[in-house]
């Protein structure tokens, strides 16, 4: 019999919580016949959620509760979860009950069925996310098979079962704002879909606004990537060629005919065209620093306020 550790990350979700925990033990207890541990982080909500947590702990010592000091995200609280999780394997998902419980035990038998797969990541079959949720997911998926040579097919959700060390791999992986989708590709290329249902929100409405999803693009590919510098050199590179080419035409242009050039409007618009181009060389250099910066400051990517284990 194995041991399946649960790690929610949660933030103002006092009305789901009972619901969720009835639905994984059912899974567990009924289904399964497994033994589980559900581990809920709460990632300083402002709600009751941290109440509804100890409830819940004392009603049942298979569920682990601890309060983050602030509120760090997502992956921060993820680690977090994984420094105490015990089980044989580790899964992830939301406290939304978006997430079915319900499909766990077709990920775990596709995962015990086969020895050569690290990671299972459930891909929804009927995505019930709102339209910006969705545009940034596949901007999402394109950038980090680019960026990390993913395989472009392979999605990568917040829904996972992973093996034990893979966990550990991760935990041992001591980066500033870790995204643990990347980090799960940079650990193993053995991972991949199972197709799962997914449920609508049932309760408020998601924290993924337009402006953290790009947010969190610009971060992974500056720390995952140098394209954006690569971008701006081979740009850089055309605009000299086309000086180079420009400066012999209207050279050659006046000893033929015998005429200077003329045009303070095409002058005036390159001169702003280019100091563009130089603050955005800076803009993205400085995105760069800022990067290595916060690395090196080695910030804890939590801190945790308080547990009942």
């Amino acid at each position: 019999m194995s041991l399946y550790s649960i790690v929610v990350p949660v933030y103002n979700s006092e009305h789901t919580l009972e619901e969720l925990y009835n639905r994984i033990r059912y899974v567990f207890e009924q289904i399964m016949q497994e033994d589980f541990e559900l581990i809920l982080v709460d990632d300083s909500s402002r709600d009751n959620s941290y109440a509804v947590m100890e409830q819940l702990h004392k009603a049942d010592s298979r569920v682990k509760i601890i309060q983050m000091a602030k509120n760090f995200g997502q992956h921060p609280a993820l680690l977090c979860g994984f420094s105490f999780a015990k089980g044989d394997f580790v899964i992830t998902m939301d406290d939304d009950l978006q997430h079915r419980p319900e499909e766990i035990p077709k990920m775990a038998a596709v995962i015990k069925e086969r020895q050569d797969v690290d990671v299972i990541i459930a891909k929804y079959e009927n995505r019930k996310h709102n339209i910006i949720r969705k545009i940034g997911t596949k901007i999402s998926i394109y950038a980090t098979s680019k960026m990390l040579n993913k395989d472009p097919n392979l999605e990568i959700t917040s829904f996972r079962l992973m093996r034990r060390f893979i966990v550990e791999a991760i935990l041992n992986t001591n980066t500033h704002l870790p995204q643990i989708g990347n980090l799960l590709v940079q650990s193993s290329n053995r991972i991949i879909n199972v197709p799962v249902q997914h449920d609508a929100r049932k309760v408020g409405q998601s924290n993924y606004t337009f402006r953290r999803l790009a947010k969190d693009l610009i971060y992974d590919i500056t720390s995952n990537s140098a394209l954006p510098l690569i971008l701006v050199r081979d740009l850089g590179i055309f605009s000299f060629v086309i000086s180079i080419i420009l400066g012999l035409f209207y050279l050659i242009r006046y000893f033929i005919y015998g005429v200077s050039v003329e045009g303070w409007t095409t002058l005036v618009l390159l001169i702003l065209a280019y100091n563009g181009i130089i603050l955005l060389a800076i803009g993205i250099i400085g995105q760069y620093l800022m990067n290595i910066l916060n690395e090196a400051k080695k910030i804890p990517n939590y801190v945790i306020r308080k547990k009942e284990l």
